[in-house]
């Protein structure tokens, strides 16, 4: 069962129709007229029953007036309209190794950027105060593209990441401001759930040089029940950027009773090996009560180092834990020689013994982006 209800469903005014979710013009934000941070979006078509999006797998269906299941999409005069487009309610100056990216020019800050909306409803969303709500009901930062390189330079970010909420739902303007980032040198990271349709992520992954998808489970039962959607697209992106040459790591967050079942863990490990992603770097991140999720504990280390043997067994050559206090749980051991080539300390790289991209003591590559 969806874990949005469909009473909740019917509150709101949606109606699913053909695989699309179809959106009443009922929302307050109905009433608001575009205005600066308002731009025409880029992946729609206009059908009798109002206009589509063709954004992400939702493909929600939008009378004029009404809005998206991401908040921040809107038809106005059967025209389909952002307005995530310049106004960010969250940004800071991170380290890269927060984002999770732990072999992406380490020692590095990204600027980082988050409008509000989602595309999923995950029960555990550690963001919700931001990804459950619209820009329309947000404390926002006026910081058009240009404004935002330039920010990033003066606070000597080697890149800009596109994070906290979803980028995804803000697509164009993620895309208009790492097209322009490309053009001053400044790398794009994408920081996602995954959940994008196949051709605006290709247009996408031409200006994003490193992403980090949030595959939640291997389950799609346990993906309709927890986040509200559906694990196939997400492992369609996933191999999308692979081979879009776009550096990927992953993230899987272990949920108590949820998705720390160890078979489907083997079973997604399996997965990504098969699948050509076995050089990239899988973070299991351990779980704190959160959102509507508070009745559960946090997650067993004893549980998260389970999985990340299983891991590791199963062929993962990088595999991390993350958000423990646990030595070495975040460093980076050769592949061959096992030796530690990244040493690394509260989001920060302390000593890094790759050279040219290989181990300095076995030679052997280490996959990543380095310098």
């Amino acid at each position: 069962m969806n874990p949005i209800s469909k009473r909740e469903f019917l509150k709101k005014g949606v109606m699913c129709l053909g695989g699309a979710f179809f959106i009443n013009d009922i929302f307050p934000e109905a009433s608001v007229k575009p205005d600066k941070w308002t731009r025409e979006a880029m992946f729609y078509a206009v059908t009798p029953r109002g206009v589509r999006c063709l954004l992400c797998p939702n493909e929600c269906i939008m009378r004029s007036g009404g809005y998206g299941l991401c908040h921040n999409r809107t038809n106005k005069d059967n025209k389909l309209y952002t307005i995530a487009f310049g106004n960010p309610c969250s940004v800071h100056v991170d380290p890269v190794e927060k984002k999770p990216l732990l072999h992406f020019l380490p020692n590095t800050y990204a600027f980082s950027i988050a409008t509000a909306g989602c595309n999923f409803s995950c029960l555990n969303c550690q963001n919700w105060q931001i990804s459950q709500t619209s820009p329309l009901r947000t404390q926002n930062t006026d910081l058009m593209p240009p404004q935002v390189i330039s920010e990033a330079l003066s606070n000597k970010c080697k890149s800009i990441a596109y994070t906290y909420s979803e980028p995804v739902v803000f697509y164009e303007y993620v895309y208009e401001t790492s097209r322009l980032a490309r053009q001053h040198g400044i790398k794009n990271l994408l920081i996602s759930n995954g959940y994008i349709n196949d051709e605006p992520l290709r247009k996408l992954s031409k200006v994003i040089d490193a992403a980090n998808i949030n595959l939640k489970s291997f389950s799609d039962d346990i993906y309709q029940r927890l986040n509200g959607r559906k694990l196939q697209p997400v492992l369609n992106t996933l191999k999308t950027l692979r081979d879009e040459g776009v550096w990927l790591e992953i993230t899987n967050l272990v949920v108590p009773s949820w998705t720390d079942d160890f078979d489907m863990i083997k079973r997604m490990c399996d997965w990504l090996v098969k699948s050509g992603l076995a050089n990239y770097p899988l973070h299991f991140l351990r779980f704190f009560p959160m959102y509507k999720l508070t009745q559960l504990p946090p997650t067993p280390i004893e549980t998260l180092l389970k999985a990340r043997n299983i891991a590791l067994a199963a062929g993962c050559k990088y595999v991390y834990i993350g958000n423990v206090p646990l030595a070495g749980a975040e460093d980076t051991a050769c592949p061959k020689c096992k030796r530690i080539v990244v040493e690394r300390k509260g989001m920060r790289t302390i000593a890094c013994n790759i050279v040219g991209g290989k181990c300095k003591w076995c030679h052997t590559p280490i996959s990543g982006v380095w310098v």
